[in-house]
């Protein structure tokens, strides 16, 4: 019984401080000690990390050549790229506009083009106003008679000192944002034939 006791205290001196070291919060200088690494130590390629298999010593690998990643095999020219079959910008958005779809294209404006064109497009957003050239307002005649296509395209693209933003925007989104850009033309240019009959005799 004497001896067991002895056994067990010397266990017990021996295993405090290496108990003390699991403690959570208690800093320590020494790498930890994994009974189960589990995945601690993997091995892996970081990003631009170097690799000796290939002969470019390059991890990161390029696309094999005439291959498409899934979902970018973006073979509707018209919904894509907003052209028609002979090359040219589209008259009229290939998207049926619906009230979801102006709403999703208001909220999409809003983040996106209102800091330079302004809520009601007429070029005078914040960033207008800290010293940025300003854009041209939507709703004068030149830019009303331009085609839905080029919208687009401008949305995608870019032009001047305007960014492109296909990367950002999915292509649904442009569309929406162009069906919007359409409502604001017509909301800053309406005449009273698009007021509804019942409510005319309010518009003064």
């Amino acid at each position: 019984m004497r001896s067991l006791r002895l056994i067990i205290g010397i266990g017990l001196t021996i295993a405090a401080p290496l108990m003390s070291g699991c403690v959570r919060g208690v800093p320590s200088n020494r790498p930890p000690i994994d009974i189960i690494p589990d995945m601690d130590d993997q091995p892996k390629y970081k990003p631009q990390g170097e690799s000796k298999f290939f002969a470019d010593s390059a991890a990161m690998r390029p696309p094999i050549p005439g291959t498409v990643a899934r979902g970018e095999l973006h073979e509707d020219v018209e919904f894509y790229q907003g052209l028609d079959s002979n090359g040219n910008p589209l008259i009229s958005s290939p998207v049926h506009v619906t009230m979801e779809l102006l709403k999703r294209g208001q909220e999409r404006f809003n983040i996106f083009c209102s800091p330079c064109h302004g809520r009601l497009g007429d070029g005078k957003g914040i960033v207008v106003e800290r010293g940025y050239s300003p854009p041209p307002t939507f709703h004068s005649g030149r830019v009303r008679q331009l085609p839905d296509g080029h919208i687009f395209d401008v949305i995608t693209n870019g032009i001047r000192n305007m960014p492109p933003y296909g990367p950002q925007i999915p292509a649904s989104d442009r569309w929406a944002i162009v069906a919007y850009f359409r409502a604001l033309q017509r909301s800053q240019n309406a005449a009273v034939n698009d007021v509804p009959v019942e409510l005319r005799d309010q518009v003064k």
